[in-house]
């Protein structure tokens, strides 16, 4: 049996739609994350004890001995009642802000063409990790004169030419931005996201010296990212906004040029 190979590829026009797909799941993984966190939390554990208990004492449905076995399972349909309450309202609190989110990076120029947009700069890319013909995982980056935007566009908005071509300028910005970044649960252990920013930032510096630093979004729901930014030595920049129903603060991490020419600065 042939051992599958792994490799990292240019994004091709084929792709776009599971490029898009992707951009979404990687957008809204950190609902189930921060929903996991709430669910553990002592004090959201303690409100859910706690008024289970008083549901059970006003319908008399404390254990019963006479009843047998079955009659010690009778606060089981309280606790089971208010915790299916406790997970559609922790849900609902936490998804407003990732919906929304999701919706603006969808809506965002770099989605409506991607290999197009992606190539306005000698340093910029969209990469795609394959492990066979599985898609393992993603990384773009925006070393465009966009690099900084975060604006989104609709399509009566777009501008093109006699083609049908999305009209966009050409050039490399001083600062590049990773508009996405995400790889597949079952790989992340794998370090498999190490070496798709390795291979983006080796891409992005060697391509043009007018290429200063590279900037990063960092969440603490996504620690596999983080974790990967920092080994590579991205650091601190700025606060950016808070998501979910505790505000987790995210924020944006930044490497330039001189730290990721010298390896050992950024272990």
């Amino acid at each position: 049996m042939v051992e599958p190979l792994a490799k990292i590829r240019p994004v091709e026009v084929g792709d776009q739609r599971l490029v898009r797909f992707m951009v979404g799941k990687a957008e809204m993984e950190p609902i189930a994350i921060a929903n996991r966190k709430l669910y553990a939390n002592p004090l959201v554990l303690a409100l859910w004890v706690g008024l289970s208990c008083i549901l059970v004492q006003y319908m008399n449905w404390w254990p019963r001995s006479e009843h047998g076995l079955l009659g010690y399972l009778a606060p089981v349909p309280a606790f089971g009642a208010l915790s299916i309450a406790f997970m559609f309202a922790i849900d609902w609190l936490n998804r407003w802000d990732f919906e929304d989110r999701s919706v603006h990076v969808l809506h965002r120029l770099d989605l409506v063409d991607i290999p197009a947009y992606y190539s306005r700069s000698p340093s910029s890319g969209f990469w795609i990790l394959e492990y066979g013909d599985r898609f393992v995982g993603m990384i773009a980056l925006d070393a465009s004169l966009d690099a900084e935007s975060d604006q989104t566009v609709d399509s009566g908005s777009l501008k093109k030419d006699r083609s049908g071509q999305v009209k966009m300028t050409k050039g490399t910005s001083k600062v590049a931005t990773i508009r996405h970044f995400y790889v597949e649960e079952p790989y992340r252990r794998a370090g498999m996201q190490d070496d798709l920013l390795e291979h983006a930032l080796k891409h992005a510096f060697t391509s043009d010296t007018r290429l200063e630093s590279v900037r990063a979004a960092d969440s603490p729901l996504r620690s596999y990212i983080g974790d990967s930014l920092r080994k590579h030595g991205f650091r601190l920049e700025k606060k950016a906004e808070s998501v979910g129903a505790l505000r987790w603060q995210n924020s944006i991490q930044i490497l330039d040029r001189k730290r990721w020419s010298t390896p050992s600065t950024a272990q």
